[in-house]
């Protein structure tokens, strides 16, 4: 189903479902926002349980809202995955707290230190370390994977095990003012690809350590917070971009013989 959206337009009003397998559904519920830095909020169904994955900037959050809205109740909304406490990501979990306070925080704890700097320290947090595993009634699951110093100590990546998408958070994020939803030519999208990790991400180490806890988890689409969606015909040369990739630390300090 994702494959279908390559290369073709998307009505930026409405939510966009990208894998359906019987009662388990991805929607991408995206932000109509003319700009290079253009955020992803995405929604994981599974029968009556809905997971908001990285809620998003306050200033779009009634958008977000109307997007849920076109799937179910937003009230209905149990949890927030949150990736990491930048504003981009989390600002929004306070509107959603203020609209239901009984939402659960999925985060990691060096992550939850700093969100109730946003102005609300009253909600359920959850550790996405200490709980590795999302259970969902139906026995389905969400996996939560590490990946430290990219960008953030505490940031980590969900991986949906029925659809098999990995929600990337910041990494293979990319930077594009001909955004399309999925990457048509990987070759092309390396350049907006570099526009973001360049600087943001911490050092080659760090990337290749996250790629290798990748390692023997099949991937049939990576979904960041930022940028385009990767399908499976690029998942391949994604993984390679990251495990090469030169950025932060190894050009600051590219001079010295350490």
């Amino acid at each position: 189903m994702l494959d279908s959206y390559i290369g073709k337009s998307i009505d930026l009003s409405e939510k966009t479902l990208l894998f359906k397998e019987d009662e388990h559904e991805i929607y991408w519920l995206g932000i109509d926002d003319e700009t290079a830095f253009r955020c992803n909020a995405y929604l994981i169904k599974d029968d009556d349980e809905y997971i908001l994955v990285d809620p998003g900037s306050r200033s779009f959050f009634t958008q977000v809202q109307e997007r849920v809205s076109q799937i179910t109740d937003p009230k209905n909304i149990s949890d927030l995955i949150v990736c990491h406490q930048d504003p981009d990501v989390a600002a929004s979990m306070i509107d959603w707290l203020d609209f239901k306070s009984d939402i659960v925080i999925l985060s990691s704890a060096r992550t939850n230190v700093l969100l109730p700097h946003y102005g609300n320290s009253n909600y359920i947090f959850k550790d996405t370390v200490e709980n590795s595993v999302f259970t969902f009634k139906s026995g389905r699951k969400l996996r939560f994977i590490e990946s430290p110093f990219l960008h953030f100590p505490g940031a980590f990546t969900t991986y949906d095990e029925t659809s098999q998408f990995l929600f990337s958070g910041d990494i293979f994020a990319a930077l594009d003012t001909s955004w399309e939803l999925v990457v048509k030519d990987f070759e092309s999208h390396k350049m907006n690809l570099d526009l973001f990790h360049i600087d943001y991400m911490a050092s080659n180490i760090a990337a290749r350590g996250y790629v290798r806890r990748l390692d023997g988890i099949k991937i049939d689409a990576i979904l960041p917070q930022h940028g385009s969606i990767i399908s499976k015909k690029d998942v391949a040369n994604a993984l390679n971009y990251l495990k090469n990739l030169q950025c932060g630390l190894d050009l600051i300090y590219s001079d010295l013989s350490i």
